[in-house]
């Protein structure tokens, strides 16, 4: 049984990692009038004292469970590295708080169940922070696709920004994954193709991503979603040769006409078809759409990257414990996220159709890899450009 808690009630906080979506998150929560950052921890004491000086906070620590004990928090936000989401999370949920996880939620099924369970155990609510899926360009769309400006939807296309097919999964991949079945509803069945350098992927191509985001393959990945409803969508997460925000995109095509939108942007196409007769001009811009507070929220906040999004996640967790429900980027759609990701690999590994959700939780790759005779991969660099080297050197020792 959920906790309730009064309509007008300001919400603690407490953060879990100050690092910078750790301070994205505080300087989001410390912004909203609903919500007060009560205090800060992170092993490193640069990272939460620089923090708690642009804060005014003193309440600073190095120790989680010592952190909430003090301060008795309502929600703790976790913007930690990957790796760390499930341990901290299941950790923080002993406290039975509320928690805000940085994506992707976990790095297999297993991961993701066991957070459900404890939440689901300890009566706490769990919200995911793809802030783009709640966005005030994903609010100008929302407004659109539900009012029918498109009539009725036919197809649903993302696209990543060029990073290593398998990372962008990991990392990109879950804010389109998340903002696709926000339209569509859940994913009942992957089809997916995976290649390393045009050729299809084998068992030794399995890998450890960068930033700690878990098992992967394929620099090239190609993914087909059947829907709910029906409809089908199309999953790109393409390396190119240098990262290009403008592919990172969500497009959805109706009867009657198209919307698109990626992290800074939103357009509508009043037909279903822009054919090049129709100039560009054809594509017409919408207004993001901001919570009423957004407008008193400090400028040079607002001026920050993605500072909104974030801030929208606030006010969609406020919203969600005012009306004792769950937030619209919930655990159970976070997990879904990663249900389709591991299905995404799974089918592109053993070339087949993944039926969701799957009756075996264990990662799909390690699967592979174990019934080719193989160990699980050896670890790889967290940074990026040194993982890419790593990764670079592996591929031409392999054309030799």
């Amino acid at each position: 049984k959920m906790k309730r808690v009064s309509a007008m009630k300001k919400y603690k906080i407490a953060i879990l990692g100050c690092r910078s979506r750790g301070t994205a998150a505080a300087k989001a929560y410390h912004s909203h009038p609903r919500t007060d950052v009560v205090g800060l921890c992170d092993i490193v004491s640069s990272r939460r004292e620089v923090l708690g000086r642009e804060l005014g906070l003193t309440a600073l620590f190095d120790d989680a469970d010592a952190m909430i004990q003090k301060v008795q928090p309502d929600i703790v936000v976790i913007p930690t590295a990957p790796y760390l989401h499930c341990p901290l999370t299941l950790k923080v949920l002993e406290h039975g708080v509320h928690v805000d996880i940085e994506k992707p939620m976990g790095l297999n099924l297993t991961e993701t169940d066991a957070m459900i369970i404890k939440a689901a155990e300890k009566g706490s609510r769990i919200a995911v922070h793809h802030q783009w899926r709640v966005s005030a360009w994903t609010q100008a769309i929302s407004s659109a696709f539900f009012s029918g400006k498109i009539g009725e939807l036919r197809h649903i296309y993302a696209s990543g920004k060029g990073y290593y097919g398998g990372f962008g999964l990991m990392e990109i991949g879950t804010h389109l994954l998340t903002s696709l079945i926000k339209f569509g509803g859940s994913v009942q069945r992957v089809t997916a193709h995976a290649t390393v350098r045009g050729r299809q992927i084998s068992p030794t191509d399995v890998l450890h991503a960068p930033r700690g985001n878990g098992i992967i393959v394929g620099d090239r990945i190609s993914a087909s979603l059947l829907f709910e409803n029906g409809i089908v969508g199309t999953l790109l997460q393409h390396r190119f040769a240098k990262n290009d925000l403008n592919a990172h995109v969500v497009e959805l095509c109706g009867t009657e006409g198209r919307l698109l939108w990626h992290p800074y942007g939103a357009w509508h196409l009043p037909n279903p078809y822009s054919l090049p007769k129709d100039g560009l001009d054809c594509w017409k811009p919408l207004d993001p759409q901001y919570p009423k507070s957004f407008e008193k929220a400090d400028i040079e906040f607002k001026s920050s990257q993605m500072a909104e999004g974030d801030y929208w996640f606030v006010e969609e967790y406020v919203r969600a414990l005012d009306q004792n429900r769950d937030h619209e980027c919930n655990g159970m759609a976070g997990r879904h996220v990663i249900e389709i990701i591991m299905g995404i690999f799974e089918s592109a590994a053993f070339g087949r159709h993944v039926d969701l959700p799957q009756v075996k939780r264990d990662h799909p790759l390690l699967r592979w890899r174990e019934e080719a005779g193989l160990k699980p991969p050896d670890k790889m660099p967290l940074n990026d450009t040194e993982w890419l080297e790593e990764e670079e050197h592996r591929l031409n020792d392999c054309s030799k």
